[in-house]
């Protein structure tokens, strides 16, 4: 018996998989929030996101907001991981153009600082299309303590993001 072949990997293992679907009210703009039991959030692209579809390329990542804010300049120290920029459920991350000129902006999705943002991605855009939920993660968030529980309470369980999706294909393959 292969026991490897059965075994969880170690996001489906260590993480807990939240959705946020629809962000912002544009269609399929689906994001992953990937909760680690020490409160330590990953933000990724949900399978379903437009980036990922249709064999996209990526030209380019900014993590530039805005002229006086890049979540590159972003510098945690300490154990408390004092200095990361605090952010908003609707905080901004990073703006991804894909080759064929489509801008989409990836959000934080939850409240809480910004631990790190994944640089490697802008070296290598691939791994975000290869690898959307490990090598190609977006960024690491540390929310609140005291809010750590109540930040899935707008995100969707996995069970409800597919049921979420699944009606979405169905009103798709009605209207065609």
């Amino acid at each position: 018996m292969n026991t490897e072949a059965n075994a969880p990997s170690v996001v489906d293992r260590y993480y807990t998989r939240w959705y946020r679907a629809d962000m912002k009210g544009k269609p399929c703009e689906d994001h992953c929030i990937l909760q680690h039991s020490n409160r330590i959030c990953v933000i990724t692209l949900a399978e379903t996101h437009p980036i990922l579809q249709n064999g996209r390329t990526i030209k380019s990542i900014n993590y530039q907001i805005s002229n006086g804010c890049s979540r590159l300049n972003n510098k945690v120290s300490g154990k408390s991981k004092r200095g990361g920029q605090f952010l908003t459920d609707f905080a901004p991350l990073c703006r991804i153009t894909c080759s064929d000129e489509t801008e989409y902006t990836i959000y934080s999705c939850i409240r809480g600082r910004l631990l790190e943002v994944n640089e490697n991605i802008l070296e290598a855009p691939e791994l975000l299309l290869e690898k959307p939920s490990t090598d190609g993660y977006i960024a690491v968030i540390l929310p609140k303590f005291e809010e750590s529980k109540s930040i899935t309470e707008n995100l969707l369980s996995r069970e409800e993001f597919e049921s979420v999706v699944s009606k979405r294909s169905d009103a798709q393959s009605q209207t065609s």
